[in-house]
């Protein structure tokens, strides 16, 4: 749903089945493709929790490839810094999926063992180094560690630092390259 005031767009409201109606209209079924390139044209021209929130919705959607329009918003720095991160946020988390191909239901449920504890502490670690020092490694682990875990945490940590290289690998994963 979204909030329009003196004619613009202030904000956005995203319901999972049946919208509680708050007065808006409804107005009708589109594409999930549709829905995505909509969300995602508009996200970087809303303030900022409202950007976040139209890249949010644009995420959960089934069955939608979005990772090429969050590309796009995480290499423009001019866009409100919240939607910048959400696009991060869900280009690395489809990148990792990519890279281990497990999704992130089947990673998250991953217990770690004693040798697999000491490996993310490493990798978080190598993120907490000053000047992203660290990401070289950590592009590495995400592109090389035998364990799908260990990959993962390092693209998530990647995605953190801000850094471009790691959106390059982002889209290296992404596009098969």
């Amino acid at each position: 749903m979204l909030k329009r005031q003196a004619g613009e767009i202030t904000g956005l409201k995203t319901y999972v089945g049946d919208a509680v109606s708050d007065g808006g209209t409804n107005l009708g079924s589109v594409s999930t493709k549709d829905a995505t390139d909509y969300l995602l044209a508009l996200a970087p021209r809303l303030p900022g929790g409202a950007g976040s929130r139209a890249v949010l919705a644009a995420a959960i959607a089934d069955s939608a490839v979005i990772w090429p329009a969050l590309l796009t918003l995480a290499r423009d720095s001019g866009i409100p810094r919240p939607t910048h991160e959400a696009a991060t946020f869900w280009l690395g988390r489809a990148a990792s999926v990519a890279a281990t191909g497990q999704s992130d239901a089947a990673l998250d449920e991953d217990v770690e063992d004693d040798a697999t504890s000491v490996r993310t502490q490493a990798v978080f670690a190598l993120s907490q180094l000053s000047h992203n020092d660290g990401v070289p490694e950590l592009l590495q682990v995400a592109r090389t560690h035998r364990d799908a875990l260990i990959r993962k945490r390092a693209i998530f940590w990647l995605g953190q630092s801000g850094d471009p290289r790691a959106l390059q690998l982002f889209e290296e994963l992404l596009s098969g390259k």
